[in-house]
């Protein structure tokens, strides 16, 4: 029985009218993305055409989904609206506050114990509100949403970036930082401007060692981190119903890696099986019965450069399996290349640990698939020297591969299996030795790979890989093993070749579990108390941030311009500093403490201009608060790429910084920076850039005339006397102009509710 069964069935009831009122509009058949889109339409039935890439819509999304990281401050948020209940279906899922150091049963305890008193706050209001609560090793979020909500045809925000796995199972679903979650919680609509459509068409079908994973390492190697900015990636062709269901998610997951704000697949039978295999007959059945309409019309399968923005074609057949990295995960090396790239480029070769599971490659099929190869190293006597661990995407799963007798598989080569959490993919992972700062090797099945992410070392070298090339290499030992053509010297002295990977999509004994980690909420949440101490160090209550003031902001100091690479790890890491994510003031201390100052090419070092003395970021922008002074934070391309973490735009907004400046943005970061009341501009000239310097006190003008489409100017004012200008771009509509007024979404929000 599925979950909220009759909000699906109202969805499809709703789908064939205003998919048929949409076609109407554009005089056009439509993509899939297309018809989702149209059929979540805030207004309802579509009465305007929109356009790709410069209409702001508002849409009404079916159900939210937070991880416990963000959801404490998208709740603490929420409890300022004042609303009695949660709007739409929305979960809180425990999986981002446990730490990897010894093992799941350990780690997941130590987890409790450290944290009861944030996972006490979220139980709470959870039952205040309504709220659906998966507890700590119940599972990864999009993992436990892809085997219990995901559903075709719907639409979903998630408090994570990597929410887009979802797209595996047919659903638009879309990260977001937690004031948009907070509007749509709160019953409004949600705002996002009609993305473009990357369309990518895959024939043939995978075989030998090639995986799902290939396929969106392939693709971030052909787009860049930046390349799926503004779009929805929909994948389709023969290839892509070949692909298991849990294998389209895998793909939809990463695409958040090129920028996407979503990817997605059409409605096949590889989804259906998935969907009766997860316990959800229903949905397959009502699924079934507008298949049509889960799908884009033939004629855009038939003449698809006629209908997307942007078409890729890849036969999966002729597909490699890849390796992407170090530092970013669009450099993409096939297999066939990465040994010599290896050596050329003196990454270091010897396998300190292979990393399987996370949220992205965490299904049953990634495990059988590395299991075999784990049975083969075993069968024909290798020796495993690299630390190997699994981390399984929920406890679904965890408990039905333990079943099925993988774990026990992994233990014999010395594999240790992780909590149900996401630990070292986000940097939760105590790895002992990696404060020595030595320079090393590991490759992981996980998603990104930004210096420092997984352990905290920047001399890490992370690559990331499908489940089955991470094992390969892992039981090599090596970076330079080709797992496809190179032998291994066994532990008789003989030279074996491991054989292709096999497994199966779905367990042949279906899914088991004794206690999946839910707990429903209470009926009435009326009579339950939040309570949060006014001493602690992990939560803290919000207060609303003050009005613009209604001048142009006069005056400002440069607190860093940030050079090259600022992903939200930059600005607010994770790692240790999770602990505080439900507290506003503790968590500000690591603001942009990751950032590489251009004036100095270090980290967490920048001039603080009232004293002439270097200081720590945070420490310098205190300092300016504390003497009434406003900030600018100038920045590099695709600033704030990475996780949807708010914090990355709250601590500059609570911490005085009025305005950041780059040559372009990520998609969630900017909107982030929006709800928050805070200025987010680009340079109209990216040469402009190099104007500002380390001593420069600058001013934004045109700000009591702010409109959409017209531009803002900044002056410089040197140190030496002299000053320049120049205009910048905004992307403001006038909501949004609204929201930067008076001083955050959320103040508007309240101020709704009040009245």
């Amino acid at each position: 029985m599925a979950f909220d069964l009759d909000m699906i069935k109202g969805v499809y009831t709703r789908m064939k009218e205003r998919v048929e009122a949409a076609r109407k509009i554009e005089g056009r058949p439509l993509t899939l993305a297309e018809k989702i889109l149209y059929s979540h339409l805030w207004e309802g039935t579509p009465s305007q055409v929109y356009e790709r890439g410069k209409s702001y819509v508002d849409f009404a999304p079916d159900r939210v989904a937070m991880q416990d990281a963000t959801a404490q401050m998208a709740l603490l948020q929420f409890m300022q609206a004042g609303r009695p209940q949660v709007a739409v279906p929305s979960t809180v899922h425990c999986d981002h506050l446990i730490q990897a150091e010894v093992g799941a049963v350990a780690d997941l305890q130590t987890a409790k114990d450290k944290n009861k008193e944030v996972y006490d706050f979220l139980a709470s209001v959870s039952d205040k509100y309504g709220i659906g609560f998966w507890k700590p090793g119940a599972g990864i979020i999009h993992q436990v949403v892809l085997e219990n909500y995901a559903f075709p045809g719907g639409m979903m925000i998630g408090t994570d970036s990597h929410t887009p796995n979802a797209g595996g199972l047919g659903m638009v679903a879309i990260g977001v930082g937690g004031a948009d979650a907070s509007d749509v919680m709160s019953g409004l609509a949600w705002e996002l401007k009609m993305p473009k459509l990357i369309g990518v068409k895959l024939t043939g079908k995978l075989s030998g060692w090639a995986a799902a994973k290939d396929v969106i390492l392939w693709v971030a190697g052909q787009l860049t981190v930046k390349g799926g900015t503004g779009c929805i990636v929909e994948y389709f062709g023969e290839g892509a119903e070949s692909l298991s269901c849990t294998g389209k998610g895998t793909i939809c997951n990463m695409g958040a890696e090129i920028g996407a704000t979503t990817s997605i697949f059409a409605y096949d039978e590889k989804m259906a099986a998935y969907l009766r295999s997860t316990d959800r007959v229903d949905v397959a059945d009502a699924a079934n019965a507008i298949a049509g309409y889960l799908r884009a019309d033939d004629e855009v399968y038939a003449n698809p450069a006629a209908y997307y923005d942007q078409l890729i074609e890849l036969d999966l057949s002729t597909l490699e399996p890849h390796v992407n990295g170090p530092f970013t995960p669009d450099l993409a090396w096939p297999i066939s290349k990465f040994a010599k790239a290896v050596k050329e480029n003196g990454w270091p070769e010897v396998l300190s640990v292979g990393l399987i599971g996370s949220c992205t490659n965490s299904s049953y099929e990634d495990i059988s698939r590395a299991a075999s190869l784990a049975q083969q190293a075993v069968d024909k006597k290798l020796v495993v020297t690299s630390e190997y661990t699994i981390t399984p995407g929920s406890e679904q799963v965890r408990f039905t591969v333990e079943r099925d007798g993988f774990l026990d598989t992994f233990a014999q080569i010395g594999g240790v299996v992780l909590a149900n959490a996401c630990g070292p993919c986000i940097g939760q992972w105590a790895r002992h030795g990696a404060e020595k700062g030595e320079k090393n090797s590991i490759i992981t099945s996980f998603n990104r790979n930004f210096s420092k992410r997984a352990d905290g070392n920047p001399n890490t070298h992370s690559f990331v890989a499908s489940p089955e090339i991470v094992t390969a290499l892992a039981i090599a030992g090596r970076l330079t093993f080709n797992p496809l053509t190179d032998t291994l010297i066994n532990s008789e002295g003989v030279a074996v070749m491991l054989d292709e990977p096999s497994g199966l999509e779905l367990p042949t004994k279906g899914f088991a579990v004794e206690d999946a980690g839910y707990q429903a909420p209470a009926e009435d949440g009326t009579k339950v108390q939040v309570l949060v101490s006014p001493t602690s160090d992990r939560l803290q209550l919000l207060e609303p941030f003050k009005a613009w003031e209604g001048t142009d902001l006069n005056g400002l100091k440069l607190l860093i311009k940030a050079k090259g690479k600022c992903t939200t790890d930059h600005i607010s890491m994770a790692g240790p500093w999770l602990k505080y994510r439900g507290h506003l003031d503790n968590i500000s201390n690591n603001m942009l403490i990751g950032a590489v100052n251009f004036y100095n090419e270090k980290t967490n070092t920048v001039k603080n201009q009232l004293t002439g003395v270097y200081g720590e970021v945070p420490a310098v922008q205190r300092d300016y608060k504390a003497n009434g002074i406003g900030t600018i934070v100038v920045g590099d391309e695709n600033y704030g790429e990475g996780s949807s973490r708010e914090h990355a735009a709250m601590e500059p907004r609570f911490l005085g910084a009025r305005a950041i400046l780059v040559k372009s943005f990520a998609r969630i970061h900017e909107t982030n920076l929006k709800k928050q009341g805070m200025l987010a501009l680009t340079f109209a000239n990216t040469a402009d850039y190099d104007k500002i310097q380390e001593d420069d006190t600058i001013d934004i003008k045109g700000l009591q005339s702010f409109a959409p489409g017209v531009q803002l100017t900044i002056v410089l004012h040197h140190s030496d006397g002299t000053t320049e200008e120049f205009p910048v771009n905004h992307t403001y509509n006038q909501q949004q102009i609204e929201w930067f007024k008076e001083g955050s979404a959320l103040n508007i929000i309240r101020k709704s509710v009040a009245a």
